[in-house]
């Protein structure tokens, strides 16, 4: 599981160096930029498709949403010359206290549990049933 939150972190930090790519990329009409924004979008979901073979999706989107938004946001204060505030900086905390409690509630034990199927089920009276009976089926009342 540890290989899949690299693999998260990596995504995270190619999600954020195309968001700011972006904003250098004056709405697509500079070229390096612009090819660094779609880079960055490519390699970012392409790590975060293969993080979802092991952590769920909830949470693996929650953390690369929340983790990028919050750097993103520290990027723009930082270095770009953004306003910074009391509500920017709660809620820059908020994200990341959200992303904690949310990682918090992970499975540990495991690859997350997937559904089973709806036409795994077995039916009575379903095609290729052949008049078995389901074993958790309940007799017929009679008397009535």
């Amino acid at each position: 599981m540890g290989y899949a939150y690299g693999l998260l972190a990596a995504a995270i930090a190619a999600e954020v160096a195309g968001t700011t790519a972006m904003k250098y990329s004056e709405g697509f009409t500079r070229l390096w930029p612009s090819i660094g924004t779609a880079v960055g979008y490519l390699i970012a979901f392409t790590l975060l498709a293969q993080t979802l073979k092991t952590l769920s999706v909830g949470t693996a989107y929650a953390i690369w949403a929340g983790v990028g938004t919050a750097a993103v946001a520290l990027i723009g204060i930082l270095f770009m010359g953004e306003s910074s505030s009391l509500v920017k900086i709660v809620g820059v905390g908020l994200i990341v206290v959200g992303v904690v409690v949310l990682n918090l509630g992970e499975r540990t034990d495991g690859p997350p549990v997937r559904p089973r199927p709806a036409y795994a089920d077995h039916r009575r009276g379903a095609a290729g049933d052949r008049g078995r009976r389901d074993s958790r089926a309940q007799p017929p009342v009679r008397g009535r």
